[in-house]
């Protein structure tokens, strides 16, 4: 058993993986008020469409880091999804407040968000930490576990696949866009937080394996969400062709952690654009 026991029990003691993050993420799911949009008088509403348009193109590439990216929605209760990655929870605060200030904007009613942070879980780490300190007789959390976790974390950060997932970049030839909340089931016989940090490394690994085999069709971005949302990751997903959204997600409901532990929230579909296209309905630049 590699699990510490719990003393209440004679059941190994459940425990999480250990994460590593990047940058805070904040979905925003949008609807205009029509209208509220229709009572702007005629001469002044092309002022505020510019003055929005320039916040949102600064807000692109902030100096400090980071980006947002404008997804008009389609077959949505919401009309337009705003995506922002900042460095910091307070950089997301400024990005709220920024977009307060737009006129246009008073306009425009929340429908959804979605707060979290981009995570890599070290599952397969964790679990190959545990067995090593069963193996000299100490147990998870011990010293030793520490240091050789924190090693193992710096390598992992170190890495440029990890680097890609905790700080991503919109890819440019992957307009379409899918974004859902989910969460591990904790019911009666299949609670996901009950399994040892082996069976969840077996699961996840094969679950992994495929989401690679979408490698090229699909970039997907992985936040969490826990102590954010009630739900406890959100999926950002990225394709070229709208239809690789459907064909990725029913592989993986059908491997064994989405079938039995997986819940889903509701699904964001759309297509990424500028924020002059969106507002202004100009061609996207070439």
């Amino acid at each position: 058993m590699t699990n510490a026991t719990d003393p209440r029990s004679d059941r190994p003691r459940a425990y999480p993986p250990e994460t590593t993050e990047g940058w805070y993420a904040f979905h925003q799911i949008l609807a205009w008020n029509r209208r509220a949009r229709r009572a702007i008088p005629v001469g002044e509403l092309p002022s505020l469409q510019h003055r929005a348009v320039e916040r949102l193109e600064a807000m692109a590439a902030p100096a400090n880091g980071g980006w947002t990216a404008v997804v008009p929605l389609i077959g949505s209760r919401g009309d337009v999804m705003l995506m922002h990655f900042r460095p910091t929870l307070d950089d997301i605060g400024v990005v709220q407040r920024e977009l307060a200030k737009e006129a246009l904007f008073d306009s425009l009613e929340p429908v959804y968000s979605f707060l979290s942070i981009t995570e890599a879980g070290l599952y397969h780490a964790t679990s190959q930490l545990a067995q090593d300190a069963a193996a000299r007789g100490g147990s998870v959390g011990d010293e030793a576990y520490k240091a050789a976790m924190m090693q193992r974390v710096e390598a992992e950060r170190a890495s440029a696949h990890v680097q890609r997932r905790l700080f991503p970049t919109q890819p440019d030839d992957m307009p379409y866009v899918c974004f859902y909340p989910m969460s591990k089931k904790r019911d009666v016989g299949a609670n996901w937080y009950a399994l040892s940090v082996e069976e969840r490394s077996r699961l996840m690994w094969a679950h992994g394996l495929t989401g690679r085999g979408y490698a090229g069709q699909i970039v997907q971005v992985i936040t969490g969400a826990i102590g954010f949302d009630a739900w406890e990751w959100g999926v950002t997903l990225f394709a070229k062709d709208p239809l690789a959204f459907k064909k990725i997600v029913t592989d993986m409901r059908f491997d064994e952690v989405s079938a039995q532990y997986a819940e889903f929230g509701e699904f964001f579909v759309g297509k990424r654009c500028s924020p002059i296209e969106w507002l202004l309905g100009a061609p996207r630049e070439s």
